[in-house]
């Protein structure tokens, strides 16, 4: 199991009222899974998704990330945890503008302290079919070659869990198509993945299916080996 949560809250206070971002939320994810969280727009998906990527933490609850309780962390903790073990990628690809898919993929190296990121960097890039983009800017690229960009970023620390929301949200169906494609490629490799999404044809492409509401786990669906 890499991921355990028990009985997960989170609530926020809204002038005088509160809202109960995640309340009473336990689940359980074994390694190799590929998972949709899905939900209407406030339902808890993003909350439990900060939550697991280590971004925030609860107000009570645990959360076991491969067997370390890593709910009451610190934050320089956390960050730790995150940069060494979690990837991320996200809708709107987060890729810096004025420096090159080589030089945004090589970041999180130079974060984790090696000092000259090239070779991994461009790997990971070649991995994603993009070896001829290395030294384009984000403007110069597709919608799809930038999430692959953004994918390679995430994958090149070599995580244990790859946290995407809403990857295919700015893509046509077809690039679509080819993201979860890769990220089918990715998890039969072994790689743990999630993704947040709005759109039912990505969530059936996943071999898992937790769909919130009102911040609470409502339905686990199981689909079974993906063809």
């Amino acid at each position: 199991m890499i991921i355990h949560t028990e009985h997960l809250v989170k609530t926020y206070r809204m002038g005088s009222s509160e809202v109960h971002a995640l309340d009473d939320v336990t689940i359980s994810i074994d390694k190799s899974e590929l998972v949709a969280v899905t939900g209407a727009s406030g339902s808890g998906k993003t909350t439990l998704m900060n939550i697991l990527g280590c971004l925030d933490r609860p107000d009570s609850g645990e959360y076991f990330l491969m067997d370390e309780d890593v709910s009451k962390l610190p934050k320089d903790k956390l960050a730790e945890v995150r940069n060494r073990r979690i990837g991320f990628v996200f809708q709107s690809f987060n890729l810096i503008p004025r420096v090159s898919a080589l030089e945004n993929v090589g970041l999180p190296l130079l974060y984790a302290g090696i000092t000259d990121p090239r070779k991994r960097a461009t790997e990971a890039l070649e991995r994603m079919g993009l070896g001829g983009r290395i030294h384009h800017v984000p403007n110069q690229l597709s919608g799809g070659e930038s999430q692959r960009v953004a994918i390679a970023r995430a994958l090149v620390t070599n995580p244990s869990i790859l946290l995407a929301d809403e990857p295919t949200g700015n893509l046509d169906s077809k690039t679509s198509v080819e993201i979860m494609t890769i990220f089918d490629q990715l998890n039969a490799s072994g790689l743990t993945i999630l993704v947040v999404t709005h759109d039912p044809e990505v969530a059936t492409r996943c071999k898992r299916e937790l769909k919130m509401r009102d911040g609470k786990i409502i339905s686990d669906v199981r689909r079974g080996e993906q063809k």
